[in-house]
Protein backbone atom coordinates (compact mmCIF):
# COMPACT_ATOMS: atom_id res chain seq x y z
CA UNK A 1 0.00 0.00 0.00
CA UNK A 2 1.33 3.65 -1.05
CA UNK A 3 1.21 6.36 1.80
CA UNK A 4 1.53 9.86 1.03
CA UNK A 5 4.17 12.00 1.62
CA UNK A 6 4.38 12.79 5.62
CA UNK A 7 6.08 15.56 5.32
CA UNK A 8 2.72 18.33 5.66
CA UNK A 9 1.70 16.01 8.44
CA UNK A 10 5.28 17.10 10.20
CA UNK A 11 4.93 20.53 9.28
CA UNK A 12 1.61 21.41 10.66
CA UNK A 13 2.68 19.27 13.97
CA UNK A 14 5.92 21.15 13.99
CA UNK A 15 4.06 24.52 13.76
CA UNK A 16 1.08 23.96 16.16
CA UNK A 17 4.22 23.00 18.98
CA UNK A 18 6.40 26.06 18.51
CA UNK A 19 3.85 27.52 18.61
CA UNK A 20 2.54 25.96 22.01
CA UNK A 21 5.95 26.50 23.14
CA UNK A 22 5.50 30.16 22.52
CA UNK A 23 8.64 29.86 19.64
CA UNK A 24 8.21 31.81 16.55
CA UNK A 25 8.01 29.28 13.48
CA UNK A 26 10.13 30.28 10.34
CA UNK A 27 10.05 27.87 6.98
CA UNK A 28 13.59 27.31 5.23
CA UNK A 29 12.50 27.46 1.54
CA UNK A 30 14.36 26.15 -1.61
CA UNK A 31 13.41 29.46 -3.33
CA UNK A 32 14.51 27.97 -6.91
CA UNK A 33 11.93 24.84 -6.29
CA UNK A 34 9.05 25.03 -9.67
CA UNK A 35 6.15 26.69 -8.51
CA UNK A 36 7.46 28.36 -5.50
CA UNK A 37 6.41 32.56 -5.27
CA UNK A 38 8.80 34.04 -3.24
CA UNK A 39 10.02 37.69 -3.18
CA UNK A 40 13.06 37.03 -5.03
CA UNK A 41 15.35 40.37 -3.42
CA UNK A 42 15.26 38.09 -0.03
CA UNK A 43 15.96 34.99 -2.12
CA UNK A 44 19.87 34.52 -0.83
CA UNK A 45 21.97 31.48 -2.04
CA UNK A 46 18.80 30.18 -3.58
CA UNK A 47 17.21 29.57 0.05
CA UNK A 48 15.07 32.01 1.75
CA UNK A 49 13.60 31.72 5.64
CA UNK A 50 10.24 32.63 6.08
CA UNK A 51 8.36 34.09 9.67
CA UNK A 52 4.72 32.15 9.43
CA UNK A 53 4.03 32.92 13.29
CA UNK A 54 0.35 34.55 13.09
CA UNK A 55 1.16 37.83 13.72
CA UNK A 56 3.35 37.65 10.72
CA UNK A 57 1.04 36.31 8.11
CA UNK A 58 -2.26 36.40 7.00
CA UNK A 59 -4.26 33.06 6.05
CA UNK A 60 -1.83 30.90 6.36
CA UNK A 61 -2.77 27.43 5.00
CA UNK A 62 -0.48 24.34 5.15
CA UNK A 63 -2.03 21.92 2.57
CA UNK A 64 -0.85 18.18 1.58
CA UNK A 65 0.63 20.08 -1.52
CA UNK A 66 1.58 23.04 -0.85
CA UNK A 67 1.47 26.12 2.19
CA UNK A 68 0.17 29.48 1.10
CA UNK A 69 0.10 32.99 3.48
CA UNK A 70 -0.20 36.64 2.64
CA UNK A 71 2.70 38.51 4.13
CA UNK A 72 4.59 41.94 3.53
CA UNK A 73 8.03 42.73 2.98
CA UNK A 74 9.32 45.87 3.36
CA UNK A 75 6.18 47.44 3.25
CA UNK A 76 4.65 45.38 0.41
CA UNK A 77 1.59 42.87 0.72
CA UNK A 78 2.78 39.61 -1.13
CA UNK A 79 0.80 36.35 -1.95
CA UNK A 80 3.44 33.26 -0.82
CA UNK A 81 2.98 29.65 -2.63
CA UNK A 82 5.16 27.34 -1.45
CA UNK A 83 4.63 23.60 -2.51
CA UNK A 84 5.36 21.58 0.14
CA UNK A 85 8.95 20.28 -1.81
CA UNK A 86 10.20 23.53 -1.23
CA UNK A 87 10.08 23.06 2.02
CA UNK A 88 13.56 22.12 3.50
CA UNK A 89 13.29 22.75 7.51
CA UNK A 90 10.88 24.20 10.04
CA UNK A 91 12.42 25.64 13.16
CA UNK A 92 12.44 28.18 15.86
CA UNK A 93 13.67 31.03 15.54
CA UNK A 94 14.68 31.24 19.28
CA UNK A 95 16.44 27.82 19.52
CA UNK A 96 16.49 26.57 16.10
CA UNK A 97 14.60 23.16 17.21
CA UNK A 98 12.92 21.92 14.26
CA UNK A 99 13.36 19.11 11.97
CA UNK A 100 14.81 19.38 8.27
CA UNK A 101 13.43 17.26 5.36
CA UNK A 102 15.33 15.81 2.58
CA UNK A 103 16.01 17.52 -0.50
CA UNK A 104 14.73 14.59 -2.54
CA UNK A 105 11.86 12.86 -0.85
CA UNK A 106 13.04 9.40 -3.22
CA UNK A 107 16.24 9.52 -1.01
CA UNK A 108 14.04 8.59 1.85
CA UNK A 109 12.62 4.76 1.79
CA UNK A 110 11.15 3.32 5.01
CA UNK A 111 10.14 0.29 3.51
CA UNK A 112 12.20 -2.82 2.72
CA UNK A 113 10.96 -5.71 0.74
CA UNK A 114 10.19 -8.05 3.95
CA UNK A 115 6.95 -5.39 4.32
CA UNK A 116 5.17 -7.43 1.77
CA UNK A 117 5.26 -10.50 3.52
CA UNK A 118 3.03 -11.75 5.28
CA UNK A 119 2.40 -14.31 8.12
CA UNK A 120 0.70 -17.27 6.36
CA UNK A 121 -0.44 -18.34 10.27
CA UNK A 122 -2.42 -16.06 12.65
CA UNK A 123 -0.18 -14.57 15.33
CA UNK A 124 -1.54 -17.14 18.14
CA UNK A 125 -0.30 -20.42 15.73
CA UNK A 126 3.04 -18.76 15.37
CA UNK A 127 5.81 -20.36 17.98
CA UNK A 128 9.29 -18.58 19.04
CA UNK A 129 12.28 -18.64 17.44
CA UNK A 130 14.28 -21.42 19.97
CA UNK A 131 17.57 -20.51 18.29
CA UNK A 132 17.59 -17.38 20.28
CA UNK A 133 19.52 -17.45 23.34
CA UNK A 134 17.40 -18.92 26.41
CA UNK A 135 15.62 -16.01 27.92
CA UNK A 136 16.76 -14.94 31.51
CA UNK A 137 14.81 -14.43 34.80
CA UNK A 138 12.90 -11.72 35.91
CA UNK A 139 15.07 -9.21 37.96
CA UNK A 140 11.84 -8.19 39.42
CA UNK A 141 10.47 -9.92 42.99
CA UNK A 142 7.17 -10.51 44.39
CA UNK A 143 6.93 -8.36 47.58
CA UNK A 144 4.38 -8.89 50.27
Amino acid sequence: MEFSSNKPYLIRALYEWILDNHGTPHLIVNADCPGAQVPQEHVQNGEIVLNISPSAVQGLNIDNDEITFNARFSGVARVIRLPINSILAIIARENAQGMAFSTDESDVDMTSDDDDVTNERPAEEVEPDKSKSPKKGSHLKVVK
